[in-house]
């Protein structure tokens, strides 16, 4: 459920990420099945309709829109990643003042200490031109979570590279695991999992004011549910 003041939009998507921050990353063993095996999620090749309103921002322009599969699901969303990119709403702007973005992940199909990353971008601008920019908090099953800027084609961490937190609920034995994001705008920027506080900027080291949105790395298995961007 994607939330702004009264308005509520019973759809959310996630968005793919090639490696993090389009970095290539190799991928492993034990990594998801194909989407066409599994007949609940759109066949590799079909387009994907997107919710009204909404965008797909891909990392490589060379990459191919109808290879990104969602298939709706409880209220959410069921997605099976191939190329990367951004997915947001230009409605879900947040110009000024404080607010919350926030959002459960949950990836099935994760192998312990599995590398590809899922979660929320914040502060976006020009998502759809040539100086995108947004600041991204990723997690991965292997109990690590980074805070990163991207502007055009460039990127840098923000965080310490990956950091280990108990926050993250990390993987054991190649089944689902959950994590809920949040990312707090309110003077400094609180950066929240599974309702614990892991990380705080000051809102200079980060964009604040855009765009909100979600990132997912490619080739995962993952639901997205209880998208909300919450004005206070």
């Amino acid at each position: 459920m994607i939330m702004i003041g009264q308005r509520r939009l019973w759809t959310v998507v996630a968005i793919v990420a090639l490696g993090c921050g389009g970095e290539a990353i190799e991928e492993e063993a034990g990594a998801p099945a194909a989407a066409a095996e599994d007949p609940d999620i759109a066949p590799a090749g079909e387009p994907t309709a997107l919710p009204a309103g909404y965008a797909l921002r891909l990392d490589s322009d060379g990459a191919t829109p109808s290879d990104f599969r969602v298939t709706p699901e409880d209220g959410g969303v069921h997605v099976r990643t191939g190329p990367a990119g951004i997915l947001f709403n230009a409605a879900d702007a947040v110009p000024a003042g404080d607010y919350s973005v926030s959002a459960t992940f949950t990836e099935l199909e994760a192998p312990p200490n599995h590398r590809e990353a899922f979660g929320l971008i914040i502060g976006g601008s020009d998502l759809e031109g040539p100086q995108q920019q947004y600041t991204y908090f990723l997690v991965r099953a292997d109990g690590r979570y980074l805070i990163k800027k991207r502007m055009a084609g460039e990127t840098s961490d923000v965080s310490d590279g990956w950091v280990e937190s108990e926050a993250v609920q990390a993987a054991t034995e190649g089944g689902e695991v959950s994590n809920a994001l949040e990312v707090r705008v309110a003077g400094e920027v609180h950066f929240s999992i599974n309702g614990q506080e892991v990380a705080t900027m000051g809102a200079a080291e980060v964009d604040t004011h855009g765009i909100a949105g979600v990132r997912i790395n490619h080739n995962l298995n993952v639901r997205v549910s209880g998208f909300a961007v919450n004005r206070m």
